[in-house]
């Protein structure tokens, strides 16, 4: 690790990029201790750590949620913007045609930014009209003026860090998106870890080895998910030209145990927070039977076991879904059989994407149901521990890690290819 750490100093560029990196990293931390003006910081936390639902917003969104800042919002717009033209892909004939082009991609690119811009606001106004609702006294009256101050402020936090994003993402050293939202977690844990060893009396020695042993296995079970895939092997027929011969490998197709990534627990965050967040401000409704269904949906998502179960199917459900979006079994067949390979014992074309299809469902289950099992593990913890560890949960330590081994790899492959160069 030191001589590789040696190596990223030496290459003046790459070190250049990295230190570039960690400066836009600070700066978005820095940005998230920034608040709006107007807002009771002591009420605000105190709600976040009442609330489960908003205690997990707040934590994707860096901490700056809870100290209400001007990029409170965090990137989570971006990714709706990026989640809905993906889905629009398979909806729409000519959005699928421009995934596969270059300028095609661009163009879905400069969409999705703009598309931000909208989200982002929305997601602003209902943010401070919960708050407002709240009877905390955390946002006081404000005039139509502040309130639009408010929203084009934290929309503009938000399309800020959407370029620093990109700007990480130039350097090639890792995705600007996760990075950021690494960033934030990280923070999060550090903020749970003071708190911790603020209060750490001597019997709770056992509670500290079991969260440490569980944290150990979780990593190790998240890397071994993530780089575990299945080789279906291929042969490629040989043909002969003139006096030359070509083709007659073989290769391998690998299936990845966890095709989706953390796609499916952000999609099911997203439903399993909607319900209660949009009861929140039917609470105080002047109908009695709407107020009573609001409390209704707020008690019934309180429930730890009932919110665990629902977010445990939801889950697994959308790994498959995105699976489905992403793994096109139909068009590696017929690829394969344009390029004169095919799978020993499976006949090309519709056998070879039936055969595809069967194996990439029965690898995904694995994945899906590790997923599932990552999601509700923080759920797990506190119902036998008593403590509430939405930082350290299973969730966060998924994203954590895939983000670093991300960007080890292209950190290697820079590394790899200057030694490459110097050949």
């Amino acid at each position: 690790m030191l001589a590789k750490l040696e190596q990223i100093w030496k290459a003046k560029d790459l070190r250049n990029s990295v230190l570039f990196v960690l400066a836009m990293l600070v700066i978005f931390r820095l940005a998230a201790h920034i608040p709006v003006p107007g807002v009771d910081a002591a009420a605000l936390k105190n709600l976040f750590a009442s609330n489960q639902i908003l205690g997990l917003m707040n934590i994707f969104s860096g901490g700056g949620m809870e100290n209400f800042s001007i990029v409170m919002m965090g990137i989570a717009p971006y990714i709706t913007a990026s989640i809905i033209f993906q889905l629009l892909g398979m909806i729409v004939p000519k959005v699928e045609e421009m995934q596969k082009e270059e300028s095609g991609r661009q163009k879905i690119n400069m969409w999705t930014r703009w598309a931000t811009v909208p989200l982002a606001a929305m997601q602003a106004y209902g943010m401070i009209t919960l708050l407002q609702r709240s009877n905390q006294g955390i946002l006081g009256a404000v005039s139509v003026f502040d309130f639009t101050t408010i929203i084009i402020t934290i929309s503009a936090g938000t399309v800020f860090l959407m370029w620093i994003g990109e700007l990480i993402s130039e350097k090639k050293i890792g995705n600007g998106i996760s990075l950021l939202i690494f960033a934030g977690i990280v923070a999060g844990v550090w903020q749970q870890l003071q708190q911790f060893i603020l209060s750490f009396d001597q019997t709770q020695i056992f509670t500290l080895v079991g969260f440490a042993i569980i944290a150990i296995l979780t990593v190790v079970g998240v890397v071994i998910i993530n780089e575990g895939q299945r080789n279906i092997p291929v042969q490629y027929a040989r043909q002969i030209r003139g006096n030359r011969a070509f083709g007659g490998s073989s290769t391998h197709l690998p299936l990845r145990v966890n095709m989706a990534g953390v796609i499916p627990i952000i999609f099911a965050i997203s439903v399993v927070l909607f319900p209660p967040m949009i009861a929140q401000f039917f609470l105080q409704a002047r109908t009695a039977w709407i107020a009573s269904l609001a409390a209704k949906v707020i008690e019934i998502f309180n429930n730890q076991l009932i919110y665990g179960i629902v977010y445990f199917v939801l889950v697994f459900s959308f790994t498959y879904f995105y699976t489905e979006v992403i793994f096109h079994p139909d068009q590696i067949a017929e690829n394969l059989q344009k390029q004169g390979g095919f799978i020993p014992g499976i006949r090309p074309g519709k056998p070879t994407s039936t055969y595809l299809g069967y194996t990439a469902h029965r690898v995904i289950f694995a994945g899906a149901l590790f997923l599932s099992i990552i999601a509700i593990l923080p759920l797990v913890m506190r119902y036998f521990t008593g403590i509430q560890s939405l930082a350290i949960g299973g969730t966060s330590l998924l994203i954590v890690v895939s983000v670093v081994i991300e960007t080890v790899k292209q950190i290697e492959s820079q590394l790899t290819m200057r030694e490459y160069d110097g050949l």
